[in-house]
C-alpha cells in the first residue's frame, strides 16, 4: 500500500493551492495597458487663483499656451509605455494627446465594432506636484466636484475628443455656475521654469467588453521658453 502524506502536511499544500487559484483569478479579472507608478511628489510654487482659466477650447495653435504668457513649454511624452509622438494605439482605442498650460487635451478613437466607456471616476490625474486627485473634464463645473461623473460611451468606429484636468483645481465661480473656473495646469508667469522636469498626466480607464483598463498617460515638461 503506498505511504499517505501527513495530515499536517496534506492541510499545507491544500491552502497553498487554494491561494494560487484565488490569486491567478483576481489576476486575470482585470486587463491594463503596462502600468507606470505615480509621479513623486515635488515643491513647486503655489499657482494663485488669479491665472485661473475657464471653460477651455482646444488649442490649435502650432505652440500650446495663452497669447500673453511670458514664457512657452515644450513637453515630452513618456507614457503610456510603447507611445510615441504624443500618441498612442492597442488593438482597441487609438488616442492622440496635446498637453498644454491649460489642461491635458485628447482624442480617442474606437478602432472596433462595440463601444468602450470612459470610467471618470476611476481615473486619476497626477499634477505637476505629484498630488493625484479625481479628474475633471469638459463637463465638470464647481457644483459637481464631490459628485460621481456618469461614463462616456465612444461607440465603435468613433472618435470622441475632450480635455482633463486635476479635479481639485477647480474654484468657485460664484453667481455663474455654468463657468467652469479653474487653475491652470501650469503657471505661464515668471515660476514658469521650476515646472521643468516636473512630471504631470492622467490615468485615464476604459472599460471594454466589460472589463477596465487603465492607460497611464505621462508628459514631462522639458522645457520653459521665455517670449
Amino acid at each position: 500500500m503506498p505511504s499517505q502524506m501527513p495530515r499536517s502536511r496534506r492541510d499545507t499544500c491544500a491552502l497553498v493551492v487554494s491561494l494560487a487559484c484565488v490569486l491567478a483569478v483576481a489576476g486575470c479579472s482585470t486587463a491594463s495597458s503596462p502600468g507606470l507608478a505615480p509621479p513623486p511628489r515635488t515643491s513647486v510654487p503655489e499657482r494663485p487663483a488669479s491665472t485661473a482659466v475657464t471653460n477651455a477650447a482646444d488649442s490649435v495653435g502650432s505652440i500650446p499656451g495663452s497669447p500673453g504668457a511670458m514664457f512657452v513649454f515644450k513637453f515630452r511624452m513618456t507614457g503610456p509605455p510603447g507611445g510615441s509622438s504624443f500618441a498612442y494605439r492597442d488593438r482597441d482605442v487609438s488616442f492622440a494627446f496635446r498637453p498644454s498650460p491649460n489642461a491635458l487635451y485628447f482624442s480617442v478613437e474606437n478602432l472596433q465594432g462595440r463601444p468602450v466607456m470612459i470610467d471618470w471616476d476611476k481615473s486619476t490625474f497626477y499634477d505637476a506636484t505629484g498630488r493625484s486627485t479625481r479628474v475633471g473634464h469638459s463637463t465638470t463645473r464647481w457644483n459637481d466636484r464631490y459628485s460621481p461623473e456618469a461614463q462616456t460611451q465612444v461607440n465603435g468606429g468613433q472618435r470622441y475628443s475632450d480635455y482633463v484636468f486635476a479635479r481639485d483645481d477647480l474654484l468657485d465661480p460664484g453667481g455663474t455656475p455654468d463657468t467652469q473656473l479653474r487653475r491652470p495646469l501650469l503657471p505661464e508667469d515668471t515660476s514658469a521654469p521650476t515646472y521643468v522636469d516636473k512630471t504631470f498626466g492622467v490615468d485615464l480607464v476604459f472599460v471594454i467588453e466589460g472589463q477596465p483598463r487603465t492607460y497611464p498617460v505621462r508628459f514631462v515638461v522639458s522645457a520653459a521658453i521665455p517670449k
